[in-house]
């Protein structure tokens, strides 16, 4: 599993899973704050990256048009509100236990709400 931080997470939790041997990147980390939801899509799938992000409803719909347009794609993990965006440790802690049941990452298109 290849994780890629939107940059509504904080690069911390990139940082917390590389101390587990997990491969993470963070928007933060390779210049891409401030670019679109759809280009943020684009380099996650560009690098073979699993989207990881609080942004339900745009990678929701997102998801769908790469879908619709057969556009390459490695899965979208949200992260609800319920898990506090200041808990770095409780966040990386759930994506660690989430990148186990996960190892060989998520099938094309799907969609799926990280728990702690």
């Amino acid at each position: 599993m290849k994780y890629y931080l939107d940059e509504d997470i904080s690069p911390k939790i990139a940082e917390l899973l590389r101390k587990y041997q997990i491969d993470a990147i963070s928007a933060h980390e390779v210049g891409m704050t401030q670019a679109l939801d759809k280009e943020q899509l684009e380099y996650a799938v560009s690098k073979g990256r699993c989207m990881v992000t609080r942004n339900r409803n745009d990678y929701i719909r997102l998801t769908v048009q790469f879908f619709n347009e057969h556009r390459p794609h490695y899965g979208v993990l949200i992260i609800p509100y319920t898990l506090a965006g200041d808990k770095f440790s409780l966040i990386a802690n759930a994506l660690k236990k989430y990148t186990s049941k996960h190892p060989s990452g998520m099938e094309s298109y799907t969609i799926d709400f990280l728990e702690a």
